[in-house]
């Protein structure tokens, strides 16, 4: 039984601010040795953004699913630093969204920026044909 078509449109957006822990680091998640905010918890912050955008368009039976990424991380931001994540969406094509990420410190400083693309599925169906081992 085909969905209705979800209710998201170019300028849909959510934000999220995060200050930096020790648990955020380069250092901590693997990804360098530093003691700053590390890419890989950039990129969760990007997607959790993308997320909070589509709460409450998709319907309880469907969920989003994250496809491709393309991100700078373009300025360190230390421990105890904010980063606000912004994420609009640019493109939607039936199921398939395509998301602009900016992140920026407390200053205003462009930390990050990229694209998010997330594909909208149903929660029942996707989960059923995930490999088993």
């Amino acid at each position: 039984m085909p969905h209705e078509p979800i209710p998201v449109s170019p300028g849909t957006h959510a934000e999220l601010t995060h200050t930096v822990t020790d648990a955020d680091t380069a250092a901590a998640v693997g990804s360098g040795d530093l003691p700053v905010l590390g890419t890989p918890r950039l990129l969760a912050l990007a997607e959790a953004a993308t997320v909070r955008a589509l709460v409450g368009l998709v319907g309880a039976d469907r969920t989003s699913v994250g496809t491709r990424v393309a991100l700078e991380h373009l300025l360190a931001t230390p421990v105890g630093g904010t980063v606000t994540v912004r994420a609009e969406v640019v493109y939607v094509d039936g199921r398939l969204v395509r998301f602009s990420i900016v992140a920026e410190d407390a200053a205003r400083r462009l930390v990050g920026q990229g694209e998010v693309t997330r594909v909208i599925v149903d929660r029942e169906r996707f989960l059923k044909r995930v490999p088993r081992d």
